[in-house]
């Protein structure tokens, strides 16, 4: 039997479907959600609901979810802690609990469909593809394969997700991506991925990208800069994207305070990088980090630097002294490498 038949088949004999999101849900964790909820209702699951945590705040995150009015809820730990027989829990895009969400470690689970690296998977269904340009790609497939109706804002989302996740087709894109591509075209919105596509910026996300452009550091090919502390989280990722793209620059790593945590977001094209196991080794033992080879993130618990002050311009100071040089060690950067600045 197909991954497919083998879900459906565990959809069946549940009353109640709960999907987790990621911490800070995107658009390929959130198409997933939604597909998922979908392949759920065609098998006679009634009970659905998507949860999640932390927030939804990049544009582009809001935007998907009000135009595609998906219905998120907060999380709620009594609907994975006090679980009735044919109650159902499924991740997506995410695959640990207590791994990037606030579901308890150890807790019980019953679907898993992602393509982050990740060891120990434990649930009733996994489908695990770390090869997967997208999870929403391996959704697709599903849809496909059960004929699940797929309209326009169904369509609409998976495809905007992959487009996403792959930014356009160019980075982890396997060919599974554009025959999941090809189908979906077919039945989504042009108009709704044009709007998805340019959302308005706020005033906090430019400025976060501004004070990264200021406080860049090139060290040979590669860059890292802060943002100081900030309330946009999604300002990081959209920085390092965009320091990314500087001339001669492969790797860009960009930090900075968000409430009681330091982000971290990284982008590489080096192919002598892993982006995504050199943060896990810089910050080992003191925060989560890890991803894929060119695109990755990381939290550090901000409670191990603020011991050291109480006076904020202290403590940005020494948190931007331990995380470069954390970052010079995980990236294994040469003395004259670290010494190059801009």
């Amino acid at each position: 039997m197909s991954k497919a038949s083998d879900l459906r088949d565990l959809l069946a004999d549940g009353d109640t479907l709960t999907i987790i999101c990621h911490n800070n849900p995107d658009p390929d964790c959130l198409a997933s959600a939604l597909a998922l909820g979908r392949i759920a209702a065609a098998v006679g699951i009634d009970d659905r609901r998507i949860l999640y945590s932390g927030d939804v705040s990049h544009q582009q995150n809001r935007a998907f979810v009000n135009l595609l009015d998906i219905d998120l809820q907060p999380f709620d730990p009594t609907l994975v802690r006090d679980r009735e027989p044919g109650s159902l829990l499924a991740f997506v895009d995410h695959a640990v609990p207590g791994a990037n969400n606030r579901v308890p470690e150890g807790t019980p689970v019953d679907v898993v469909i992602d393509h982050h690296p990740a060891d120990e998977i434990e649930a009733r269904f996994v489908d695990h593809r770390e090869s997967a340009g997208a999870t929403a790609t391996i959704l697709t497939e599903y849809v496909r394969e059960l004929a699940v109706e797929t309209d326009a804002a169904l369509a609409t989302a998976l495809l905007f997700a992959i487009r996403r996740e792959t930014l356009g087709f160019l980075r982890g894109v396997t060919r599974a991506e554009y025959d999941a591509a090809g189908y979906l075209h077919e039945h989504a919105n042009d108009d709704l991925l044009a709007r998805l596509s340019t959302p308005s910026v706020s005033g906090a996300t430019l400025d976060a990208i501004a004070t990264a452009i200021q406080n860049r550091t090139v060290r040979g090919a590669a860059l890292i800069s802060h943002v100081g502390r900030t309330t946009d989280r999604d300002s990081l990722p959209q920085a390092a994207d965009y320091l990314a793209t500087l001339e001669g620059v492969e790797t860009a790593v960009v930090f900075g305070i968000v409430e009681a945590s330091i982000h971290v977001s990284a982008r590489s094209t080096d192919p002598r990088v892993h982006i995504g196991d050199a943060l896990a080794e810089a910050f080992a033992g003191v925060g989560s980090a890890g991803g894929h080879r060119e695109m990755a993130g990381g939290e550090v618990p901000l409670g191990i630097f603020a011991d050291y002050t109480t006076d904020d311009t202290q403590l940005l100071a020494i948190v931007e002294q331990i995380v470069t040089a954390r970052l010079v060690a995980g990236l294994n950067l040469t003395e004259g490498e670290a010494g190059d600045e801009e």
